[in-house]
């Protein structure tokens, strides 16, 4: 009797997460084409509607996933060596390169004269715009009800504060906090996953989401702030494309193609979903994927993540202050352009990692002339569209600079970084918490660039 010879299965090649991505806003833009250009009013609905989840689902998991990204980043760092000056060279390394983001895009601004010949009536500004006022911001960290910051508004500088003073109570508590601690990691856990399973969702997001900005917008809603808008987009990707690579290159001494390899999933995710802290797991898989140390990727990324934001806080505004200033035919001096540089680098956490820049643009135009908000209304227009583009420069600086610090620390791992694997392997599902500790390596050899 002859045996039947086992047929073997089928296998389909699996998508990676970025081309998921990508033929989600392949598909968004051609399905928001024909909703705009055909009048397919149902379609339009459909796709804002879809969008809206995904983003909504996002931002559902926002408080509890800061509170407990952040107390556990500060109680991990009991585990790493040196952790006061890993702290203070992250700091300084955001710093330089937001200094450098305000740079171009003062350079921009003066180069391309953005505000000239626009000659739209700015909208009412709505009453509940969100000021940026610096005593508002300063004393807006300290929550005087706990209960509201995380509410239906959440409050993200609030949440960080809170989770910060908490990890430091638990770390000088001692041993005595470690079932806090362990509480906290598996919320955290368990957050992370149920937020990885919105991610998964992320080609109907985006396809929801571009698809929304091409029916509501195209050409004829950003003609008018044409060269504004092309601003945004070219100083972000000098930042992306240009000054990051340099620094890969240069300071850390690494190849910038691999970063982009690895990290791309999520400044695509980014780019469509508009939050830096909602990407905030897909970033920092990608950084330990990359090689950084994943108990100084916990403290970071997700610090970075609430204040690293060289799209929103240093390119935008800057560009949206000389927007301003020749719209409504103000001059600025040496002085206004030293204070549009010093609320770039330093008021950079206004944005929180949040959906807009709004915050961030009315506390640079307020602290340079009060004279300049009117102009906000012509720029919340078109805000969506400009905001992709920030917020994928943001995540890609949030995790750019995990990466020069730890190559300059010699903890790098660059067998990983040269072999970075794909965001959504086989073994994701099994993968352990994306904040829980592992020992750190420290193999460093000679790599082209």
């Amino acid at each position: 009797m002859s045996e039947t010879a086992a047929v073997p299965k089928r296998s389909f090649p699996k998508i990676p997460f970025w081309a998921q991505t990508f033929i989600g806003l392949a598909v968004g833009v051609v399905l928001g084409l024909i909703a705009k250009n055909a009048h397919v009013d149902w379609l339009g609905t459909t796709l804002e509607q879809v969008g809206d989840i995904f983003v909504r689902l996002l931002k559902l998991a926002v408080p509890p996933l800061v509170f407990t990204a952040v107390l556990i980043s500060v109680v991990n760092l009991r585990k790493v060596n040196n952790a006061a000056r890993l702290a203070a060279r992250t700091l300084l390394w955001f710093l330089i390169t937001s200094l450098i983001a305000v740079t171009v895009g003062i350079l921009l601004g003066i180069l391309t004269d953005p505000g000239q010949g626009v000659n739209l009536k700015p909208e009412q500004l709505p009453k509940d715009l969100p000021s940026g006022d610096w005593l508002d911001f300063l004393t807006g960290i300290v929550p005087t009800n706990i209960v509201a910051a995380f509410g239906p508004k959440p409050q993200v500088l609030q949440i960080v504060f809170l989770g910060a003073v908490l990890g430091a109570a638990v770390l000088s508590v001692g041993k005595k906090a470690e079932p806090l601690i362990n509480a906290a990691e598996l919320v955290l856990e368990v957050v992370q996953k149920a937020l990885w399973w919105v991610i998964r969702l992320s080609p109907l997001g985006t396809a929801g989401l571009i698809g929304t900005a091409v029916a509501t917008y195209g050409w004829e809603s950003l003609k008018p702030l044409g060269t504004f808008t092309v601003d945004i987009y070219v100083g972000c990707a000098i930042i992306l494309f240009g000054v990051y690579p340099l620094l890969l290159a240069t300071v850390a001494r690494v190849n910038p193609l691999k970063f982009f390899q690895g990290a791309w999933p999520a400044i695509q995710l980014a780019f469509v979903s508009r939050s830096s802290v909602g990407t905030m797991p897909v970033t920092q898989r990608a950084v330990e994927r990359l090689g950084v140390p994943k108990e100084y990727a916990s403290f970071s990324v997700p610090f970075g993540a609430t204040t690293k934001m060289d799209g929103c806080a240093a390119i935008y505004p800057s560009l949206a202050a000389i927007f301003a200033a020749q719209y409504l035919h103000i001059d600025l001096d040496l002085k206004d352009y030293f204070l549009i540089v010093l609320v770039s680098v330093i008021g950079s956490a206004a944005t929180a990692g949040l959906t807009g820049a709004i915050v961030m643009l009315t506390l640079t135009l307020e602290t340079v002339d009060t004279r300049l908000l009117p102009a906000v209304g012509l720029l919340l227009a078109i805000d969506p569209i400009l905001d992709m583009m920030r917020t994928a420069t943001n995540v890609a600086g949030q995790a750019v600079v995990p990466i020069i610090v730890s190559s300059r620390e010699k903890t790098l791992d660059l067998d990983k970084y040269n072999h970075p694997r794909d965001i959504d392997a086989p073994d994701d599902d099994d993968a352990t918490p994306l904040n829980v500790p592992a020992q750190a390596t420290d193999r460093r050899e000679p790599v082209s660039v």
